[in-house]
C-alpha cells in the first residue's frame, strides 16, 4: 500500500511526503494562496503525465522498441455537462474534463504506432481516473 501524508503549513501551503521525498502544493494568489507550489489539480495532472511517460518508456524497453522521447501535456477544466457531447448525464451540472496530448518520438512501424497509441491511454493512473475510485473517508476532529 502506498501512503502519502500532507500537512498544512501556512495559509494554503501544504507539505506532502511519502517518507522518502517531500514536495509542496499551494494555491495561486488569486485563489488566496502564496503560489509556493503546484495546485492539487496540477499535481494530479503531473501524476498522470509522469505515469504516461514512464509506462510508454517501460513498454518500449520491454518490447525492444527504440524510443527517442516522450512528451505529455495535460489540461484540466470544469465544463458544463450539457456542453459535453459524449457525456451521458447532462443534468450533472459541471464535470471534470482532462485533455491530453502525448508525443512519442521514434521510428515505428504501423503496428508499433497503433500499439503505442493504446499504451499511452492505459497507464495505471489513467485507468484509475477513467474507471473511478472508491474513496473511504475517515475524518478525525481533535479538540485542542
Amino acid at each position: 500500500m502506498k501512503r502519502i501524508s500532507a500537512e498544512l503549513t501556512a495559509g494554503t501551503a501544504v507539505t506532502i511526503t511519502d517518507g522518502r521525498h517531500s514536495w509542496r502544493a499551494d494555491e495561486p494568489p488569486d485563489a488566496g494562496g502564496t503560489d509556493t507550489g503546484p495546485t492539487p489539480y496540477e499535481l494530479l495532472l503531473g501524476a498522470l503525465a509522469a505515469c504516461t511517460c514512464v509506462t510508454l518508456a517501460l513498454y518500449c524497453r520491454h518490447k525492444g522498441i527504440p524510443l527517442k522521447a516522450v512528451r505529455a501535456s495535460f489540461e484540466h477544466d470544469k465544463i458544463h455537462a450539457e456542453d459535453c457531447a459524449d457525456c451521458e448525464d447532462k443534468a450533472a451540472g459541471f464535470i471534470d474534463e482532462i485533455r491530453t496530448h502525448v508525443v512519442i518520438v521514434g521510428e515505428f512501424d504501423e503496428a508499433q504506432r497503433q500499439r503505442l497509441a493504446q499504451v499511452a491511454e492505459r497507464c495505471p493512473v489513467h485507468k484509475t481516473l477513467v474507471n473511478g475510485v472508491k474513496i473511504r473517508d475517515r475524518v478525525e476532529l481533535v479538540a485542542m
